[in-house]
């Protein structure tokens, strides 16, 4: 329970992470010299699939996958700045079959650097061609328009939105130009305003939905394609054209409203990063979800330029890196750049990357919950240490707290595998160390967070120790907080 204004402030307590990773005696000495690869540095950017948010001009070739068409969105995008590695993540441990499927994935060497919306940051060429294009619209334009809450030319957001559709036409400002007509158009015809505001039900709750930010500021769009695998759902959702177009309304529906609650101020955080769920992802047979899915991408396409911060694909299976390395010669390096692919065993990780693991939803390793009361002392604004595991090691983390205090901590090694033990030592040499939680072999189908607490009477340490008995490296993440002393 949160803590009143009335309470006292916290008592001071310093943090100190015991690196002695002291060896297992029972595993063989060969073993200890064994590690995983590793971590790859990974960095990409895109949008989603379900469907995504994406440019136009697509040139890659058809296939029959709902989920692929995420990554054939974005194959128009115009190739720019170049600095930074960008390659399909790889499992650390292969199998033979898939080490030979991954050596056939492109390594690309190219990053994608998310440009400024700035107008002094822009080049000569390119601040020419937003006053050309301003001057066009202005023009055209003989009623007040706004787009995405927005109100065109009334301030300086405008200039944000511009540029979103001069970079989605390569700062062709006549395309451009048609390119915007036709989404205010589209929007007009479609009724964007009053479907804001429409009851669609919450049926795809669990399909894609919003859930932190990124380490950079963006808001983190999770699309959970395995949830398709619900007949039910899925007969619901696709199984006639009428409901076909009542998700397609939806889907706009949910893009809308996410996209109002982005910053459109020059610096302001305006695209939105995409984490794109492909476990237990439909495969081609799912007819009446590629048609769904078509039609929403060519309205995304059209519509909806530059929204993407970036696209993470996590639980990958081998047929969507297979259907990458098909289309991948037919995009630009700026493209390839901004996609991120990881397998199951790699996804907590790669997600850590881009995400800090408060923000990342306990289901794909982090240790936020939403809309939970299991654990109410923690939220997203609490942050997480994170620290590796590894193999064969063991991990102290040891706090010492220098008054009478309550401590309440959580823990989790994702995958577990691992010992976890804890137990409080006081500074007093006639002192009797208290075992909080003896050691115990968390296997993966326990619990994925641990949640305790100790009353702190005696001056002290707590220990909290995590035993990785097995070849492979893990990743510690835990939390704690100090609430006042109650007698």
């Amino acid at each position: 329970m949160a803590d009143s204004d009335s309470n006292p402030p916290p008592p001071p307590v310093t943090v100190t992470v015991t690196h002695s990773e002291t060896a297992n005696p029972d595993v063989p000495a060969l073993a200890l010299a064994t590690e995983a690869e590793p971590l790859r540095d990974n960095t990409a950017k895109d949008l989603p699939p379900s469907p995504p948010l994406p440019q136009p001009e697509q040139p890659a070739p058809e296939e029959d996958t709902s989920a692929s068409e995420a990554v054939q969105a974005d194959t128009c995008q115009p190739e720019q700045e170049k600095d930074v590695v960008a390659v399909a993540e790889q499992n650390p441990n292969p199998t033979p079959q898939e080490q030979e499927r991954s050596d056939k994935l492109p390594q690309n060497r190219v990053s994608f650097k998310e440009e400024s919306n700035r107008v002094s940051d822009l080049s000569d060429s390119e601040k020419a061609s937003l006053e050309e294009f301003k001057k066009l619209l202005a023009d055209s334009i003989k009623e007040d328009v706004s787009i995405w809450g927005v109100p065109l030319l009334k301030d300086e957001r405008t200039d944000v939105i511009l540029l979103k559709f001069l970079r989605a036409r390569d700062f062709k400002v006549k395309d451009a130009f048609a390119m915007i007509n036709n989404t205010l158009r589209w929007r007009k015809d479609f009724n964007i305003d009053a479907l804001l505001d429409d009851d669609l039900g919450d049926d795809m709750d669990k399909v894609v939905f919003m859930h932190g930010h990124s380490r950079e500021g963006h808001p983190v769009c999770y699309n959970v394609y395995g949830e398709f695998q619900n007949k039910d759902l899925y007969d619901k959702t696709f199984s006639t054209e009428e409901k076909r177009n009542n998700f397609l309304r939806w889907r706009i529906q949910f893009l809308e409203r996410s996209i109002r609650k982005l910053d459109f101020t020059p610096g302001g955080i305006n695209t939105i990063f995409q984490v794109n769920d492909l476990k237990n992802s439909p495969g081609p047979a799912k007819r009446e979800l590629r048609l769904a899915t078509k039609q929403a991408l060519q309205l995304l396409q059209d519509n909806y330029p530059e929204f993407v911060a970036k696209q993470v694909f996590i639980n990958a299976p081998w047929w969507y890196l297979a259907f990458y390395t098909m289309i991948s010669p037919f995009m630009t390096q700026r493209t390839k750049s901004k996609l991120v692919f990881a397998g199951p065993s790699r996804s907590p990780d790669i997600l850590f990357k881009y995400i800090s693991p408060e923000q990342v939803p306990i289901q794909y390793g982090g240790l936020s919950v939403d809309f939970c009361d299991c654990n109410p002392d923690f939220s997203m604004s609490d942050p997480v240490t994170e620290i590796p595991l590894k193999p064969t090691t063991k991990q102290t983390v040891e706090i010492a707290i220098y008054e009478k205090c309550i401590i309440v901590w959580e823990l989790r090694v994702v995958g577990w595998e691992v010992s976890y033990s804890a137990e409080f030592k006081p500074d007093a040499k006639d002192g009797y160390a208290v075992i909080i939680q003896k050691a115990t072999k968390m296997s993966p189908t326990d619990e994925p967070v641990v949640s305790n607490s100790f009353k702190v009477s005696d001056l002290g340490k707590l220990l909290l120790t995590i035993d990785n008995s097995t070849l492979k490296k893990k990743r510690l993440l835990y939390r704690f907080k100090i609430k006042p002393y109650c007698d």
